[in-house]
């Protein structure tokens, strides 16, 4: 759930800003952004948001938005499994569109190489460091099969080969494509340093590219490493927020007013 959590507040915020987006349904008239390339089938962690809601309403209605609690949560959910915490900053409100087509060309993908990663981030106004920073969350949760399949039966592949030999008793050749397998195999449900599953994960550290030595660093000095994740899941929960009369407080998470 942590992971589920904190992927999805990252989810939210590289499609058009921190505006909850994400968490709309799909109606006859928003396309949703759940089952786009890169949230579908990929995407949790919905259903604790909306009971949060229900239960901020109950107390308080039309006062929080769904943008603030997704924010809150993904703090809260990297406390829970012993990483950093932070200052979330208050006061986003929710949008009243989706963007599945945004999700489509501005979500990073497990074949991105650096090149690539670092320009997607500093579009979102997030340099290298913080884009290592974040990339470092993928030591909780899982991936799909799909996300990783080319990589450990690719024999040039840059992988342990005992580690791609256990994750091919995992995820087959052929099918499975929703298999999972952990980001992290011996501490899968704790925020610390990891081995590289992903393609995206391991061009961080190729040998000679400018986020080798940020990697290294991280290996090294995990309390820097966290204190970084934490400067960065801040000012990431600053891209784009409608604020003042933008938008609007959703009264249901999945649906506007």
């Amino acid at each position: 759930m942590a992971a589920g959590l904190i992927r999805l507040h990252f989810h939210d915020c590289f499609v058009h800003g921190c505006d909850a987006s994400i968490l709309l349904d799909q109606t006859p008239t928003i396309r949703t952004e759940k089952t786009a390339g890169g949230n579908n089938m990929s995407i949790t962690g919905f259903e604790a948001i909306d009971a949060a809601k229900a239960r901020v309403e109950k107390i308080c209605p039309g006062v929080v938005s769904c943008a603030d609690i997704v924010a809150v949560a993904a703090r809260d959910a990297s406390a829970y499994v012993g990483g950093p915490t932070w200052n979330v900053k208050l006061g986003r409100r929710d949008s009243t569109s989706a963007y599945p087509d945004v999700a489509v060309t501005d979500l990073p993908s497990h074949n991105d190489d650096v090149e690539t990663l670092i320009k997607r981030f500093k579009g979102k106004g997030l340099n290298v460091r913080e884009m290592v920073a974040l990339s470092g969350a993928h030591t909780l949760g899982d991936a799909q099969c799909s996300s990783f399949r080319d990589r450990i039966y690719s024999d040039g592949a840059n992988i342990d080969g005992a580690y791609a030999g256990v994750l091919r008793r995992r995820c087959p050749l052929v099918g499975g494509d929703n298999v999972t397998a952990p980001f992290d195999p011996v501490t899968p449900d704790h925020f610390d340093n990891k081995r590289g599953l992903l393609a995206s994960d391991q061009v961080l550290y190729s040998g000679g590219g400018v986020t080798d030595g940020i990697v290294r660093e991280y290996g090294k000095l995990a309390g820097r490493f966290r204190d970084d994740f934490a400067a960065a899941m801040v000012k990431m929960g600053e891209i784009q927020p409608l604020t003042g009369s933008a938008g609007q407080i959703r009264r249901i998470c999945g649906a506007v007013n």
